[in-house]
């Protein structure tokens, strides 16, 4: 008589933590940079340009880009705020070295506990080393 593998039944209260968990990094790590928005004075070189009567010649917008402004509903005045609000690409290392070691942190404790789990599963598939 052949052996038929059955799995055994999975605890719903490490799925649900499981879940739980990457919900609450996935919402954190979306909402963190709302909350930790600085509120330091902005140097004069990172401050949106102002147009008194924004032209499609004064945002320096060429012809096919003004008709793809136009076929998205937008006038040169709308389209100003949005060609002259630059963003701050700068990267903090202190904020950068942070979330790689907390990546690889949760990578390598993922292995650990997978490691278990598939010792596991190999030992009541195969039996145990001897």
């Amino acid at each position: 008589m052949e052996n038929i593998y059955i799995p055994p039944k999975q605890r719903w209260f490490g799925q649900a933590f499981d879940s739980i968990f990457i919900l609450v990094l996935v919402y954190v790590s979306l909402m963190a940079p709302l909350f930790l928005e600085s509120d330091e004075v902005v140097n004069s070189e990172s401050v949106a340009v102002q147009v008194v009567s924004p032209t499609w010649e004064n945002l320096n917008v060429n012809a096919i880009e003004q008709q793809q402004w136009e076929k998205l509903g937008f006038d040169a005045e709308s389209a100003a705020e949005i060609i002259n609000d630059h963003f701050d690409y700068t990267i903090e290392p202190v904020s950068l070295i942070f979330t790689a070691l907390l990546i690889i942190g949760y990578f390598f404790f993922m292995l650990k506990i997978s490691e278990k789990e598939y010792r596991e599963v190999i030992a009541e598939k195969f039996g145990s080393p001897k």
